[in-house]
């Protein structure tokens, strides 16, 4: 299975934050925005991944994560030069998807939770259709809204309804099997000009091929599209990390835990960032702490 993250955009709510700069590499707490989406990958164990972003702020991202040799993965890049919608993503990726199935997830979506890597693998398990997620809001008016069965079949999708059929709302993940490619080259863009990603899960829905997977309790998904959602994510994370002592979305820790990288390779990590409470966090994982590397 391949991975894309798409991390284009203007931003423009979290103006003048993101008037020079990419809203994934602004800080959550102690770490880029786009790590935390990253990470859901790693769980899932895709090390194939595409980044979609902005003309201006890919050369950034490759600055950023290089070929992803470091942590054991295989990053490359394209380009969005335009908003054409979510589903784009996939047009862009063809090359990169080949034969496939894929995982997209937003770049500005947070997700944990201690059942994450479970829920991630359930929807891995799915070979044909999609998965989508389910998350349960109390302003389901302001997202795209799943209906289901008792028995979780997918029943509709509507986006940012008025009168809402369910209170989940569609989190920014999801999985595909290879035939997404060709669904989306046949949907045409909506009024704004955007291929939209509600038109292709409802597509899969018309061939009863349309999976979700309900995120309940002891899951966090955060909203960070504004400032005030950028404030609640840092704090949340820091609260976690300190109370707990265990690093949210740190990807030298899952590369290594995933068998991506070997302890020493994590180690040299740690030892270039001990400066930070970040670097020696990923020191404190290994034996190597305890041996002299010249």
């Amino acid at each position: 299975m391949k991975g894309i993250i798409l991390a284009g955009g203007k931003g423009s709510r979290l103006y003048p934050m993101t008037k020079v700069i990419s809203k994934q590499l602004l800080p959550i707490y102690d770490k880029p925005l786009i790590y935390y989406p990253l990470s859901v990958l790693m769980l899932a164990g895709i090390r194939d991944i595409l980044i979609i972003s902005t003309p201006e702020d890919t050369p950034l991202y490759e600055r950023l994560f290089k070929n992803g040799n470091s942590l054991g993965l295989n990053i490359s890049y394209a380009v969005q030069k335009e908003p054409r919608g979510l589903a784009d993503a996939f047009i862009i990726g063809e090359s990169f998807i080949e034969s496939d199935s894929v995982c997209l997830i937003l770049g500005d979506n947070l997700f944990y939770g201690q059942d994450l890597t479970k829920v991630l693998n359930t929807a891995k398990e799915v070979k044909e259709g999609a998965v989508i997620f389910g998350y349960p809001v109390k302003n389901a008016s302001s997202f795209g809204v799943v209906e289901f069965d008792e028995s979780n079949k997918v029943i509709s999708i509507e986006e940012k309804p008025s009168n809402p059929k369910s209170n989940y709302a569609v989190p920014g993940l999801y999985f595909y099997d290879n035939k997404v490619v060709e669904i989306v080259k046949n949907i045409k863009p909506s009024e704004r000009g955007e291929i939209e990603i509600t038109c292709v899960n409802n597509e899969y829905l018309k061939m009863n091929m349309l999976n979700v997977v309900l995120l309940g309790r002891g899951m966090a998904w955060l909203d960070t599209g504004t400032p005030t959602g950028l404030l609640n994510a840092s704090q949340y994370v820091e609260t976690i990390q300190s109370r707990q002592g265990f690093y949210i979305s740190c990807i030298e820790e899952i590369a290594w835990r995933r068998g991506f990288i070997t302890e020493e390779q994590l180690y040299t990590i740690g030892k270039s960032l001990k400066m930070t409470e970040y670097g020696q966090y990923i020191l404190s994982l290994t034996d190597f702490k305890k041996r002299v590397i010249k």
